[in-house]
């Protein structure tokens, strides 16, 4: 039956920035379809925690700086020590810093650059050799945006970042699918999470957000559960290299 192809029982899923909004709505979503849960934070991952046990599902808690590379090795080793693989990788983790491009400085710069597109390939990396090591197929799917195709305003660093998210996708695909490795992405609209609080206290520009969205809504961490259990699981087999917009609509206006 081909709902058994969603079926994620026996699974490991590694979620990072999951102790919050998106990250922890697909950490939770990947458990309720049968996966263990590995979820990596610089925050408290209680709630997370308690969400995924609550399920029947195993939980391993990682704290770490993912902008720094030996950390990746660390949560992998400790993920695989745990229980003995990784078959999915959610690459969430991510900043946002907002100023005039034109006044944008070199550490925001090299911040939102480090986590968002650094990290993202160098976490993929580390799992695509477990994979290859252990001899299984994995889901690798990282999370880009609506500035994976639009300019934005005052995001400078953000949106070179996304772009680049959505490029290494394509790559990694590309080398990967032969050795069994899925590599997707995707794309979440406008969410409500912490990354938009300044956005959705913006009266004025809150309401234009919403005036082009077709939902006529800002997006939940529930709306990712169906999308990403789909890229992790074997219904998405021969899906390699997209980037898949949870958005609304709002590229189709």
């Amino acid at each position: 039956m081909i709902l058994n192809n969603f079926d994620l029982t026996g699974k490991v899923a590694m979620v990072t920035g999951a102790c919050t909004g998106l990250g922890q709505g697909m950490a939770v979503g990947l458990a309720e379809a049968g996966a263990d849960i590995v979820a990596v934070d610089i925050g408290n991952l209680d709630d997370t925690k308690e969400a995924v046990e609550k399920l029947g599902r195993r939980f391993l808690g990682l704290e770490a700086n993912l902008m720094a590379l030996d950390a990746i090795d660390q949560v992998m080793t400790a993920a695989v020590e745990s229980y003995g693989k990784v078959d999915i990788l959610i690459n969430n983790a991510g900043i946002i810093r907002r100023e005039d491009a034109i006044n944008f400085s070199e550490k925001d710069w090299d911040d939102v650059m480090n986590l968002n597109v650094k990290s993202v390939f160098f976490m993929s990396q580390k799992m695509a050799k477990q994979c290859m090591a252990n001899k299984i197929s994995g889901k690798i799917i990282n999370i880009a945006s609506m500035l994976s195709f639009q300019g934005g305003i005052r995001v400078p660093s953000y949106t070179a970042s996304k772009s680049g998210v959505m490029g290494i996708t394509r790559l990694m695909a590309n080398e990967w699918a032969k050795e069994g490795i899925n590599v997707n992405a995707i794309a979440p609209g406008y969410m409500d999470t912490n990354n938009t609080a300044q956005l959705r206290a913006d009266k004025k520009r809150s309401e234009e957000i919403l005036g082009r969205i077709p939902a006529s809504r800002w997006g939940l961490p529930e709306d990712l559960k169906g999308p990403v259990v789909f890229l992790a699981s074997k219904a998405s087999d021969y899906v390699n290299g997209y980037t898949l917009a949870v958005d609304g609509g709002w590229l189709a206006r």
